[in-house]
């Protein structure tokens, strides 16, 4: 029986998405629930499952294609029996060792049908091309790297081919390439918080040897008893939390001419991804201990790398937490997330001497960052606010006794 295969339900605040990429072709057995395609939105990417045992019998939208909520993909047969292909589309057999047999023995990875083309043309290996997209499969843009990389050049061939690009000596480079959904949206948003609010920021900095002696003191125990490690995020999102508590205005948003003040605590993590900067949501943290909000970050971290984050993941958020430390960072001025009305920023640790009771002592210090929208929170508040995460890591007794 034919079906329709259809794109996922989009949220509202998510117009339309594109066909990544195709992971069968025409022709294709399919077993239930393997991945058929994947949808790319502004925020995250979506799979695409077959509903059963059967072909894929038609693509109806090819890579590349803009798809609606619930708009047909493609055709698909269900039951064990194949479809019988049109003559013109079965393989012709060659008198001798082809380019494209070549390619078909080497490429033993399921390869789209333009990374497919792609490999051929440019009679490479691909085991030998790195892949980076979903499972390490090799999409397109990997095989154009693979290219203008030096120490890649095509394989020996009898008959010379015209390359892509020309890798001689001294050749300046270029190669232009579309920007994906989930970039194009970050910068918009990026581009909305700089002209749409009134951005400061204010830093201070925080003695981490308190949180460090806990963690040594403890940790194993932790792990232990909870099954997950005790990092330092777990302490600023609870220290992020008592302190929106204290300073309403600072978990609000603005909608129009209206404040709207969260009786919630929705803290947003900062994750890096292979697609770009991910922001899923520890929801109700307030109602969390430091044990649940590490298993919640640590799941969200391994959906991120996987691709595997829903949208139901990312969406909303009161607060956002960005460690840009474990990248090295030392200061920055993290960047709002509209609607939301400030931003706390995480950096590097880093031993420096530091005056304490008249003596120069050698602390574990890290800055912080807060970014404010000034429109709702006001200078003293923000600092305040600010002042409190430090008060609280620097003396983690206080969360404990709710002091």
């Amino acid at each position: 029986m034919a079906i329709e295969i259809k794109a996922p339900q989009f949220p509202e605040s998510v117009a339309d998405g594109t066909v990544a990429a195709w992971h069968k072709k025409v022709g294709d057995k399919v077993n239930r629930d393997e991945v058929l395609a994947d949808i790319e939105t502004d925020k995250v990417v979506l799979e695409v499952v077959a509903p059963a045992d059967g072909v894929l019998a038609q693509i109806v939208k090819a890579e590349g294609e803009s798809v609606l909520s619930l708009e047909t993909l493609a055709i698909f047969e269900t039951g064990t029996a194949g479809l019988t292909l049109p003559a013109s589309s079965a393989p012709v057999a060659e008198p001798a060792p082809s380019l494209a047999a070549t390619v078909a023995a080497s490429a033993s990875a399921d390869l789209a049908p333009a990374v497919r083309k792609a490999v051929a043309e440019n009679q490479l290996d691909a085991g030998q091309i790195s892949g980076t997209g979903r499972g390490g499969r090799i999409t397109k843009q990997d095989v154009v790297n693979h290219l203008t990389t030096p120490a890649a050049a095509p394989a020996p061939a009898a008959a010379p081919a015209a390359a892509p690009l020309s890798l001689a000596v001294g050749e300046r480079v270029e190669k232009r390439v579309p920007m994906t959904r989930l970039r194009a949206k970050v910068a918009e948003r990026l581009l909305q918080a700089s002209q749409n609010t009134a951005m400061l920021t204010t830093f201070n900095e925080v003695n981490m040897k308190p949180i460090m002696d806990m963690r040594k003191a403890y940790g194993e125990r932790f792990e232990k008893r909870h099954g997950v490690r005790l990092g330092f995020m777990s302490f600023f999102v609870k220290a992020a939390v008592e302190a929106l508590k204290r300073f309403p205005a600072v978990n609000a948003s603005i909608d129009g001419n209206d404040i709207v003040y969260h009786g919630y605590h929705d803290v947003g993590v900062a994750v890096s991804s292979d697609r770009g900067l991910v922001v899923p949501i520890v929801r109700d943290a307030e109602r969390m201990n430091l044990a649940e909000i590490e298993k919640n970050i640590l799941d969200y971290g391994k959906k991120a790398k996987d691709g595997k984050l829903g949208l139901e993941d990312i969406t909303g958020g009161t607060f956002t937490i960005s460690n840009g430390g474990v990248f090295g960072s030392l200061m920055s001025t993290p960047l709002l997330n509209p609607p939301q009305t400030a931003i706390l920023g995480m950096h590097k640790i880093q031993e420096r001497p530091m005056a304490v009771n008249g003596q120069v002592v050698i602390l574990p210090m890290m800055y912080l960052a807060m970014s404010y929208d000034h429109r709702l929170i006001d200078g003293k508040e923000a600092v305040s606010f600010l002042v409190t995460i430090k008060d609280l890591i620097e003396d983690p007794a206080l969360l404990l006794l709710d002091l």
